[in-house]
């Protein structure tokens, strides 16, 4: 879905109530850049303090745009927020790669989810009789369906279910190309960490930097991933309440000579843990995740690494004859329900895109047009209200008790 032209577009509500740009998004990770880049085409003028802008938590994730596979009971609210952004992804990456001169990985070349044993199969079945009373669309296959589909699966498949709708892109790339995207809308980068929210007559007003820098600002995005809930000067209140979840992730390389490996995303239950191979057209094969709570750790551990691979081959042996390329950890900024923290807060001019999980690269899409309108309007979309930052805080209109931290 592209974006009216950016002269049809009101300019901050509250511009001119501070010196420097009318949007400050702290965070340069996906979410904070594709915050930056619709902010930008909506006519404000838009900075981003990231020491290094495309980081984060992207460059781990292996970048499934999966809402019907990775259903949950009890999910359903977020269901459709995650099926709004699916449907928007293509226009999404069509204008995204047109603005950014650059190809983001996108392909929409499925997904199948498969059972190893009779309780997986079991699960599996629940989960398709769930995405079905959802409205979704996915076929029940046998195993020997599924590895006519992928030859490559283990002989022990049971069965699976094939999903066409739930698609993949390189979240490095992705991240890439906002970045140029950003810089050729006008973004400004302050490649340094924001240090506290500067507070101004009960307003947020901008950030001071780790540099000491002080930048000025009619609205302030706090984007910070799993970081979000660090930042001095937000008031203890009205703190996101995100949590940092570990991941890790391996990529090996698939040799001319094994094409075509996989030619979709494929993911399992292996005795109750999630794994899942992600094929790239560069000959890329990611493996992951593990979901781990142990703080602020990114350690790549030998058990991690083992549990990944033993999962893995279960699922396809043949991956024992790939070479390893890289392993690395990130964190994923989890929530209390999961779900992220979009829009306005109690302290005016304050905005958190946050608390995004294991959805922040599907999610990318929804979270800059949510964010924009936000940002101009100063209201929520409806498909967003769900996921006010407010569902968390009982904290009064008035905050006349909020501290005054800094002048700008």
């Amino acid at each position: 879905m592209q974006s009216p032209h950016p002269s049809s577009h009101p300019q901050s509500p509250h511009r001119g109530t501070g010196s420097g740009s009318d949007v400050l998004v702290v965070g340069g990770g996906i979410i904070g850049l594709v915050t930056a880049w619709r902010a930008a085409q909506r006519g404000l003028s838009t900075a981003v303090a990231d020491p290094r802008p495309g980081g984060g938590a992207a460059r781990v994730a292996a970048g499934m745009l999966a809402a019907v596979t990775e259903l949950h009971h009890g999910e359903q609210v977020l269901l459709r927020l995650n099926m709004a952004s699916a449907e928007r992804y293509p226009d999404f990456v069509a204008e995204l790669e047109e603005a950014g001169s650059q190809e983001t990985g996108y392909r929409a070349s499925g997904t199948l989810a498969v059972a190893l044993d009779t309780d997986d199969r079991a699960e599996l079945r629940e989960l398709h009789d769930l995405q079905r009373r959802s409205g979704l669309a996915s076929e029940w296959l046998t195993g020997r369906e599924c590895r006519r589909l992928e030859p490559m699966l283990a002989p022990g498949v049971r069965g699976g279910l094939r999903v066409d709708g739930d698609h993949q892109i390189d979240p490095r790339r992705l991240a890439a190309a906002l970045v140029t995207a950003c810089e050729r809308a006008g973004v400004v980068f302050h490649r340094a960490s924001a240090q506290r929210l500067s507070v101004v007559r009960d307003r947020a007003a901008g950030a001071v930097l780790a540099d000491g820098r002080v930048l000025g600002a009619d609205q302030v995005v706090l984007a910070a991933g799993s970081l979000s809930g660090r930042l001095e000067g937000v008031p203890h209140e009205i703190r996101p309440p995100v949590r940092p979840v570990k991941g890790q992730v391996l990529r090996l390389t698939v040799p001319r000579a094994y094409t075509p490996f996989l030619t979709r995303s494929v993911r399992a239950v292996v005795r109750g843990s999630h794994v899942y191979l992600v094929p790239r057209e560069n000959g890329e094969l990611v493996i992951g995740a593990t979901s781990e709570e142990q703080g602020w750790d990114t350690t790549v551990t030998a058990g991690g690494v083992y549990e990944l691979l033993r999962d893995a081959h279960e699922l396809v042996p043949g991956i024992t004859e790939l070479p390893l390329t890289e392993t690395l950890a990130g964190l994923r900024p989890g929530s209390p329900d999961n779900a992220p923290l979009l829009g306005p807060t109690a302290l005016p001019g304050l905005h958190l895109a946050t608390g995004h999980y294991r959805n922040g690269v599907l999610l990318t899409p929804v979270t800059g047009d949510v964010l924009a309108e936000a940002l101009t309007t100063g209201e929520l979309p409806e498909l967003a209200r769900p996921f006010t930052p407010r569902r968390f805080t009982s904290v009064p209109q008035d905050l006349t008790s909020v501290p005054r931290e800094l002048t700008v």
